[in-house]
């Protein structure tokens, strides 16, 4: 089958496209999918992604699988003004309630005009790359409502007479994800689907996937007669064994002296993700290690600093007036394939960091700085294959994903609260690095949970299904 994807995210690097590099492998293993598949990263209608908006920026792609795609959208607007009437479209969208009959009006005016160019650029998108099925993530949330629009129109006629269609892949929804405007505090969405946000409709071209059973109980309110299936999260396979020459040489070239346990944070430096509680949590734990002779840790954060450019200065300015800037490494974006880039720099992929922070006795940190805007959170999960300890602090869907019973460090955002959490996260390293028999046998229980409450199987058949649908 020949697979395409869009990205609703509007960035190059995300944990959503490692997720589907290893849905992707799935498929490939079973010999069902096409290696190479054409992706647009959804620059063109994420004016709020300045670094990428409208065509990407200059952070290189590393993929054997990806194949970056680019359309011209012909609408007639210089990229300023496009980006201020999509960012005007998509508040006024989450903030439709409250608008008054002309607003609305205005608003149906400037969505429809967006729209017909992105029908446009979609249907010679399909034209050109002539996918059997196409994956969209993320793409029912309000972010770009005209492009989704767009989609779904394109989609549509291309599809209406061949099989295959669209795979809407959700990660979030409305109610579930409530990021706020951190200058106005109005939220970025709508609470729940109103008539100018496109659904997924129960269509011969349709399917809908999202990857818990909360998020397929909000659908159950949505003005649609789809119903979505529920596919978990897919995790990937850490092999185990001593690190390997490239781990080596990245430990060098990022300065990570021998013999210092590396705290992955994998997460990108966004407001809700909590990266300033990860490096608060640092600052307690460095000055515990110190008192009690044990060696520091260093905090390997997985975002880039160009994303959220006020709080990444915000979290960057915090780490040098609490001592550990020089304990602090920000990645620039994992990469889905470990590459050494034009400099002779290793950048490590998900999988290598993980083999890199277990053969030190590292650990994970999973800090969300919100209960309410996770509807997973696979730090945790992340932890538990690769055989390592985590810190997570609370947030509202980790009960339900995860069972009470999973082993972890508990975390709260308060002084005291940090305190003992790190105090906690700092015996359990200890611990681990003496490899105490009872924490092994916690972290093998945590292991077999997330086997469980991540299966392969049921993407398997997924797998099977679409092939079936267009005759492979």
């Amino acid at each position: 089958m020949r697979i395409a994807l869009v990205s609703g995210d509007g960035l190059p690097l995300s944990g959503l496209l490692t997720v589907f590099r290893n849905i992707l492998e799935t498929g490939r293993e079973l010999g069902l999918v096409d290696g190479q598949v054409p992706t647009d990263l959804g620059y063109a209608w994420r004016p709020d992604k300045e670094g990428y908006f409208p065509a990407g920026g200059p952070r290189p792609l590393h993929s054997p699988w990806m194949e970056p795609t680019r359309h011209r959208l012909r609408d007639g607007l210089d990229d300023a003004e496009r980006g201020r009437r999509l960012l005007a479209v998509r508040d006024a969208v989450a903030a439709w309630d409250t608008l008054d009959a002309g607003a609305r009006a205005e608003t149906r005016r400037r969505t429809a005009a967006l729209t017909a160019p992105f029908e446009e650029y979609f249907t010679a998108w399909l034209a050109e790359h002539r996918p059997d099925w196409v994956v969209a993530i993320n793409m029912t949330l309000s972010d770009g409502v005209p492009a989704t629009a767009g989609l779904h129109a394109a989609a549509g006629t291309y599809f209406a007479d061949r099989p295959g269609g669209v795979v809407f892949w959700d990660h979030d929804l409305f109610g579930s994800c409530a990021i706020r405007d951190p200058d106005t505090g109005a939220r970025v969405y709508p609470p729940e689907p109103n008539e100018l946000t496109p659904l997924p409709q129960d269509t011969p071209h349709t399917r809908w996937v999202v990857i818990s059973e909360g998020l397929a109980k909000e659908t159950a309110g949505y003005p649609t007669d789809a119903a979505p299936r529920v596919l978990s999260n897919l995790l990937p396979r850490v092999p185990a064994g001593a690190p390997e020459e490239r781990h080596r040489e990245f430990a060098r070239q990022q300065g990570l002296a021998e013999g210092r346990p590396l705290l992955l944070d994998p997460v990108r430096v966004f407001q809700v993700k909590g990266v300033d509680v990860a490096v608060r949590l640092l600052a307690e734990m460095k000055e515990m290690a110190r008192a009690a002779g044990d060696p520091v840790p260093y905090l390997l954060v997985f975002g880039g600093l160009d994303e959220d450019p006020r709080y990444a200065r915000e979290v960057v300015a915090l780490s040098e007036r609490l001592g550990v800037a020089e304990d602090v490494r920000f990645l620039d974006g994992v990469p889905l394939s470990s590459f050494r880039d034009d400099e002779g720099r290793w950048r490590l992929d998900e999988v290598d960091l993980l083999r890199l922070a277990a053969s030190r006795a590292g650990g994970v940190v999973f800090t969300p700085g919100v209960s309410d805007v996770e509807t997973m959170g696979l730090g945790p999960a992340l932890a538990a294959v690769a055989g390592m300890p985590c810190a997570v602090t609370e947030y509202d869907v980790f009960a339900p994903v995860y069972g009470e019973g999973f082993g972890r460090v508990r975390l709260g955002t308060g002084e005291a609260e940090l305190r003992a959490g790190a105090a906690a996260f700092c015996e359990v390293l200890r611990r681990h690095r003496a490899g105490d028999p009872a924490l092994r046998a916690e972290l093998a229980a945590n292991r077999r949970a997330v086997e469980d409450r991540f299966p392969r199987e049921p993407w398997e058949r997924f797998w099977r299904e679409l092939a079936e649908d267009v005759g492979e």
